[in-house]
């Protein structure tokens, strides 16, 4: 959308300072939207209990284990940066600083789109509009890789909760669907073909792959073990193994049906009541863990990128291409 809202501002013969303060509304709107988004998850849930929560951190109030928790909020958003960086030079070589701009002002775009969109359009605003196809494709590899690992896990999870035809149809559904599509990988859809997407995988270094899947196997292992700790922290005392499985499946689930971002904690919330209440555990402790993770690693960077949505500006070879 403001993607969109941006070209047709350059095409307008209106005034440069008109033009300038219709974008910065624009992204105000985008901001704003955020922020309310984030405030209507946190404070209009009538399932979560503040005065539990607040009852429960006088008691276990530590800074060293705030700072820990936190660090695995950093440490898992310091990798998708990482990632990121890695894939995007294949189009062009930019620093940690500019891979953190481009993240983080995404995520906020992506916040309140349906399956995060927003944070394909976001990423390719940062570059030339004739890198915007190949910017797209890499942000498609950048979460599919994470999707593949999340799927890798929670089949993992389920069979060890016992879940065994689940687990076992899921496996059934993933050959037929890789059969198939090696069937009609030659078929064009719109001019596009799996064949020319493996193609153009096949293109990209090796090394770059290891990277992405390595970054990727990382960052779930962070963002997982974050889901035990405050488990833990909530005094949950089962089994490693169990509340692994749990929380492996409860991802797997999640990420495989299609939502708005700023849903992602009413989606994982509800499985979680389900998968965590079978094993007796507290459902407001689930509704607050499962809070807490939305918070540290969604809502958290999105207030840091809406700095960047705010600093944003557009690409001037965009604006000069489009002036007569």
């Amino acid at each position: 959308m403001f993607k969109v809202f941006c070209f047709f501002a350059t095409m307008i013969s209106i005034p440069h300072k008109s033009k300038q303060l219709s974008v910065f509304i624009i992204k105000l709107l985008i901001v704003i939207t955020a922020f309310y988004f984030i405030y209507n998850q946190l404070a209009s849930n009538d399932q979560l209990d503040w005065d539990k929560f607040l009852i429960l951190y006088q008691k276990n109030k530590s800074v060293a284990w705030i700072s820990f928790i936190l660090f695995f909020s950093f440490l898992n958003r310091f990798l998708e940066i990482l990632k990121w960086q890695n894939l995007v030079q294949v189009v062009k070589s930019i620093s940690l600083k500019e891979a953190t701009k481009q993240v983080l002002a995404a995520l906020t775009l992506g916040v309140f789109t349906p399956v995060g969109v927003g944070e394909y359009a976001g990423k390719a605003l940062y570059f030339e509009k004739k890198d915007t196809k190949n910017i797209i494709f890499l942000n498609i590899l950048c979460n599919g890789i994470q999707i593949v690992v999340t799927v890798f896990f929670g089949i993992i999870g389920m069979f060890i909760l016992g879940y065994w035809l689940w687990s076992i149809g899921i496996i059934l559904i993933t050959i037929a669907f890789v059969l198939i599509s090696f069937v009609t990988k030659k078929i064009k859809i719109k001019g596009y073909s799996l064949e020319s997407l493996l193609l153009h995988i096949d293109e990209i270094p090796k090394k770059i792959h290891t990277k992405n899947l390595i970054f990727g196997f990382c960052r779930y292992i962070i963002f997982s073990h974050q889901y035990y700790f405050l488990f833990f922290a909530f005094d949950v005392n089962l089994p490693y193994t169990t509340l692994m499985a749990t929380i492996t499946t409860v991802y797997f689930l999640a990420s495989i049906i299609p939502s708005f971002q700023f849903l992602d904690f009413a989606l994982k919330g509800s499985l979680a009541v389900y998968f965590f209440g079978l094993l007796g555990v507290n459902e407001w402790i689930i509704i607050f863990v499962t809070a807490l993770m939305w918070f540290l690693n969604v809502a958290l960077p999105v207030i840091i990128g809406s700095y960047y949505v705010l600093r944003f500006k557009i690409y001037k070879p965009l604006i000069s291409d489009s002036l007569p």
